[in-house]
């Protein structure tokens, strides 16, 4: 199976701009986006937007900052741990520590195309604390807005 570099579909950086302008260059006026023809131009491909547009997928509240967060470059640098391993010099396993989505942003970049498996291990059942809130208790009148059976 070929490897395939994922991009976040709401990032728009240069490379991508480039790429839009190439194909949809009217869409443009003064090397900005020009909304409104770009509108047009995509036409019946559009989604629907507002209160009342459906998707399937997963949604909770905060999933947009999740999404920024995630893709926010990481400002951190992997250093390796010599004589922690086991066989360092024949192996071509890689035990890393950290934070599993600082860990996964500094590897998307250098290491695209050449892991095989990666293996996260949250810290339940460890007696660590978890960073993150892991209360999602709602009240029930939430949930039923969040879930549409109540307007």
């Amino acid at each position: 199976m070929p490897h395939v570099r994922l991009k976040p579909t709401f990032t728009l950086d240069q490379a991508r701009l480039d790429e839009l302008k190439k194909v949809l260059p009217e869409a443009f006026a003064d090397g900005r986006i020009n909304w409104e023809t770009l509108r047009a131009a995509l036409g019946q491909q559009l989604e629907e937007e507002g209160e009342n547009a459906e998707h399937f997928g997963l949604n909770w509240p905060g999933k947009r900052k999740a999404r920024q967060i995630a893709f926010t470059p990481s400002t951190g640098t992997l250093v390796p741990a010599k004589g922690e391993g086991v066989n360092e010099d024949e192996n071509k396993n890689i035990f890393i520590e950290g934070e599993n989505l600082e860990v996964l942003k500094l590897l998307q970049k250098s290491y695209a195309g050449k892991i095989r498996v990666i293996y996260l291990d949250p810290p339940y059942n460890t007696g660590d604390d978890l960073i993150y809130n892991d209360n999602f208790a709602d009240p029930l009148k939430d949930y039923l807005r969040y879930s549409g059976q109540l307007v």
